[in-house]
């Protein structure tokens, strides 16, 4: 059991078989709830904004990181605990990087009552990009077994014809109008934003929905974040 976690205070428990965690504000809250969805702990510093902010920060563990169904629907569950428990607003705010971006577009898509924005870094939104390196990224075959396992797959055929990756569900978060704030790296070899947070940017540009980019020059995958992280947090405080 958690005490405390980069000086805020919190509680680790188990929800639905998987280890959670609830980080508190200092103070009063404000009422909303930031969910981590995946990297537990990586790149911390604008969820520590948040927690200044008042928000409450939130994770359980997943299955995997590819965003299979019983994990949304898990995680849609454990908002709703959360929110209920603490007397909070259901509509979270999903901080997806990397992997944990898939996850966040997905759960988005399959439960907009649920996400008031969406905080992006560096996201995965073309498995045909990441993890199978297609286009002007690096082929990372080990990953690509493991998404391969994770969606029960047989094959790289198989996935090329696979109608449920971020990139599919993006009509999804237009109809839903969910605002969305993405930070990318223009240097990013393992999740080449050309080939994933360009193709929200441009359905969302497209549409004149509230969108907010961030691109660092120069910067490869890692790190993520921006190194004052309070454009970031305007933007969310400004879409509850």
């Amino acid at each position: 059991m958690c005490d405390t976690w980069n000086g805020f205070a919190c509680t680790s428990f188990t929800f639905e078989d998987h280890p959670a965690i609830v980080v508190f504000p200092h103070g009063e809250s404000n009422g909303r709830l930031a969910l981590k969805t995946e990297y537990w702990g990586a790149f911390p510093q604008t969820e520590l904004l948040l927690l200044q902010k008042g928000f409450h920060l939130c994770y359980i563990q997943n299955d995997n990181r590819w965003g299979t169904a019983a994990d949304l629907d898990r995680k849609a569950r454990f908002v709703e605990f959360v929110a209920g428990r603490y007397g909070l607003s259901s509509r979270c705010v999903p901080v997806g990087m990397s992997c944990g971006g898939l996850f966040a577009i997905l759960l988005a898509a399959a439960y907009p009552g649920l996400v008031s924005c969406l905080y992006l870094d560096a996201p995965v939104v073309n498995y045909m990009s990441c993890p199978c390196g297609f286009g002007v990224g690096h082929p990372l075959a080990e990953n690509c077994d493991e998404i391969l396992q994770a969606l029960g797959l047989e094959s790289i055929s198989r996935l090329l014809a696979y109608r449920d990756m971020p990139l599919d569900r993006l009509p999804a978060l237009v109809e839903a109008k969910i605002p969305v704030v993405m930070v990318a790296g223009d240097s990013d070899t393992t999740v080449p934003y050309c080939e994933n947070g360009l193709l929200l940017q441009e359905a969302y540009e497209a549409a004149g929905l509230p969108l907010a980019v961030f691109i660092k020059p120069g910067c490869d995958h890692h790190p993520h974040g921006l190194a004052d992280p309070t454009p970031v947090v305007e933007f969310i405080l400004r879409h509850p």
